[in-house]
């Protein structure tokens, strides 16, 4: 049944954020959550997002905006590495809250609350009708860079603050997923790579045993299924229906996030 249900997660989410460009890592976690201990978990879903990033590249990579990727990627990676840096001293705030739902504990910090509140403020644009005709100068382009890269370093949600400035800058639905699939990858170097500097010896890639990598195995293969499936209707979608799908998801992790849920 793990299988299953993990087959299953995998390629609706990795084919729902072909268009949308983040929230594979955010909505499958709490999947391996079920049948791995949290470490375990947040390990395996890492493994699955780098696989399935790089796959994506190789897929829709060649659609990619080349002055997108250098005035938003660049300064993203760079940001990047400072925001993973400051995840050690923001690791040491305590929470504003806690409480729990069942048998989940949700904990409310000021990161989860500051990046709720932003994604909120983004989500805004995507759904309101006055809004959602708004598009953004390329001159804001860097500030963007380095808002989405910092926070993908220190918080992992990276993707959602990239997707809301490129959905307003006036591309094509392919280069939209194109460059999202592009940048993404370069900021998931970045950030593995300093949280590997970092923490080398935490002992997170060892929780995942032998017994588990046929769990990760099926999630990856799946994950790739779903962005084949995704790609095979990408001709059909429409820029409105991206920012639309983007804006939906932002309120919704949003929500969750500023509540301590994810």
């Amino acid at each position: 049944m793990e299988y299953l249900i993990v087959a299953v997660a995998s390629f609706a989410v990795s084919a729902l954020t072909l268009y949308s460009g983040f929230g594979l890592g955010t909505l499958l976690m709490p999947v391996f959550a079920l049948f791995f201990p949290v470490d375990a978990a947040v390990a395996a879903t890492a493994v699955v997002h780098g696989a399935n990033s790089l796959f994506k590249v190789a897929v829709v990579g060649r659609e990619a905006d080349r002055s997108l990727i250098i005035r938003f990627g660049i300064p993203a990676i760079f940001a990047a590495f400072a925001g993973a840096a400051a995840l050690g001293l923001m690791a040491n705030l305590g929470s504003i809250a806690s409480y729990r739902i069942g048998s989940h504990a949700a904990l409310v910090t000021p990161l989860k609350l500051v990046m709720g509140l932003l994604m909120v403020a983004f989500a805004a644009f995507e759904l309101a009708p006055p809004l959602r005709k708004l598009e953004f100068s390329r001159k804001y382009l860097v500030l963007g860079g380095i808002l989405s890269g910092f926070f993908g370093g220190l918080s992992g949600h990276q993707g959602a603050l990239r997707s809301a400035f490129l959905a307003k800058v006036g591309i094509s639905t392919g280069a939209f997923v194109g460059t999202n699939a592009a940048i993404g990858f370069m900021v998931d170097l970045a950030r593995i790579a300093t949280y590997s500097f970092l923490f080398l010896g935490g002992g997170i890639g060892a929780s995942l045993e032998g017994s588990a990598w046929p769990l990760v195995v099926t999630g990856i293969g799946c994950a790739f299924a779903g962005v084949l499936s995704g790609r095979r209707f990408l001709h059909r979608v429409t820029m409105e229906s991206v920012q639309l799908l983007t804006g939906v998801m932002l309120a919704a992790i949003a929500i969750a996030l500023a509540a301590g849920i994810i």
